[in-house]
């Protein structure tokens, strides 16, 4: 089973968890804040006839969500850049940082419990910067592409939330060495998150 699938999957069984109260009012907003992981899928393609590895990493990340009718709100996620090592062949070769801005439309289950999923599907769009080898001067292309996610709310107060989304987004750069091309990385990452969110 794929990511995508799985993730389609976990979305279908928190829906079947639905009540009937409204969890979210129009006009509402939410600010969120947290750490988020970001893992690429392994094998990111072939760079310089070489097998290409990207590792995991964790940083801060910040939401913002407005709801434009009950239940259904455009969120933001926005990060502090994320790092990763790249490996070639098994060996390190590379160490690139990226900024991936995600913007999503949710739809959040009404539920009668603090227990509250939600889904959505967005944007993303990912920068990269100082990317860094000794083998020349690197660059990749900034990425456009789908992103959906599938979490869970739990209510700890009226205004206050924790929150857990998982999100696939799919992340695809060309890459240039001393400005040739030398293939294409596919990262594809899953994101998770755990963040404290309050509606205002």
């Amino acid at each position: 089973m794929t990511r995508t699938t799985t993730l389609l999957a976990l979305t279908a069984a928190l829906s079947t968890l639905a009540g009937a109260a409204v969890a979210q009012s129009q006009g509402d907003m939410t600010i969120g804040f947290g750490v988020g992981g970001v893992l690429p899928k392994s094998n990111n393609g072939i760079l310089a006839g070489l097998r290409a590895e990207a590792d995991n990493d964790l940083r801060p990340i910040f939401t913002f969500e407005y709801f434009i009718r009950d239940n259904i709100g455009i969120e933001l996620l926005a990060a502090t850049p994320f790092e990763h090592d790249i490996e070639l062949g098994g060996v390190q070769a590379a160490t690139i940082k990226h900024l991936p801005p995600t913007l999503s439309l949710n739809h959040h289950v009404p539920t009668q419990g603090a227990f509250k999923p939600f889904f959505g599907v967005g944007i993303n769009y990912t920068t990269f910067f100082e990317e860094r080898t000794p083998l020349g001067t690197l660059t990749l292309d900034d990425s456009w592409g789908i992103a959906l996610q599938a979490g869970a709310d739990y209510q700890i107060t009226d205004q206050g939330a924790l929150r857990l989304p998982v999100r696939w987004m799919d992340i695809d750069s060309d890459v240039h060495l001393n400005g040739a091309p030398i293939g294409t990385a596919n990262i594809d990452p899953m994101v998770v998150g755990l963040s404290y969110v309050h509606k205002f």
